[in-house]
């Protein structure tokens, strides 16, 4: 079959690929890459996904209706220099730690603790941290008792001043949306997506956002919690769709890395590291 198909080179190029032309018998045909198909997304990059672009946060001279907006005159500055003004300046890099290993026996949350190997886990990834010198000045973690121990076990082998520190109910695991395609053999009920889903969406709104005006360093910031929470912040930061969430899997103390520059553009550093752990301390559970 394949022998009766002759080159004719190449007729056309698109994005990231290239469209070549064959004669088949006596008919030609153009064998297209999928991704050479001029797609237009319905739904292009917003800007203004964390609320946070200058023209959200300045009081316009003008009303949308024509009229002058007294109230913003009084403070003497032109659009533009208020603009300028709310104009982000820094960049955000944000590490999403994922904890240990942990006791699935336990029946609540306090007997869920880290297990030995989970321990170890922490241990590697606060040296790993640590080893990568960034000046961490802010670490968030949840408030359960896997992500909590993992935190503070990180934070004994890491050598950074951290300034802040926090815990975090909305960075608690969860069901943050229903996946697709589905999962057989785990179907949370549907009150859990609608309870879960609106604080994990909570936790998105609150963490994941351009660096405040006033910021004028660029920033690191380590977020510890889980994997349910992590791959749900992964897809609403790179702005795909939610409920792709469980098509990514994360190994126990591995390290996401999402980067957001100051005019409102993410992306991803690293998803998922664990190459500082030795294959005999990599779990999933």
């Amino acid at each position: 079959m394949f022998s009766r198909l002759r080159p004719l080179g190449v007729v056309g190029l698109g994005v990231g690929g290239v469209v070549v032309g064959y004669l088949a018998g006596n008919h030609k045909t153009v064998a297209h890459n999928s991704w050479t198909t001029n797609f237009k997304p319905t739904t292009p990059w917003d800007w203004n996904w964390d609320r946070r672009d200058p023209s959200s946060l300045i009081e316009p001279t003008t009303k949308p209706d024509g009229t002058l907006n007294k109230s913003a005159l009084k403070k003497n500055e032109t659009d533009d220099e208020k603009t300028e003004r709310a104009t982000c300046k820094a960049t955000r890099y944000i590490l999403l730690v994922r904890h240990g290993q942990y006791n699935l026996d336990g029946a609540t949350d306090k007997e869920r603790t880290l297990t030995q190997l989970g321990e170890e886990q922490a241990r590697l990834t606060g040296e790993r941290l640590n080893e990568l010198d960034l000046p961490i000045t802010r670490l968030v973690y949840s408030t359960m008792t896997r992500a909590t121990q993992t935190a503070q076990i990180m934070m004994k082998h890491m050598k950074q001043q951290i300034d802040t520190v926090e815990t975090s109910d909305l960075l608690r695991e969860g069901a943050p949306i229903p996946p697709e395609p589905p999962l057989g053999g785990w179907k949370p009920e549907r009150h859990q997506f609608f309870a879960d889903g609106a604080r994990i969406e909570a936790a998105f709104r609150s963490y994941m956002h351009r660096a405040p005006p006033s910021q004028t360093t660029d920033s690191y910031e380590v977020i510890v919690c889980h994997a349910n929470v992590i791959r749900y912040i992964v897809c609403r930061a790179l702005q795909f769709v939610p409920e792709g969430w469980l098509r990514m899997s994360l190994h126990n103390g591995s390290v996401t890395m999402l980067v957001i520059r100051p005019d409102g553009r993410v992306s991803i550093r690293q998803l998922g590291e664990c190459g500082h752990m030795p294959p005999n301390k990599l779990s999933l559970t």
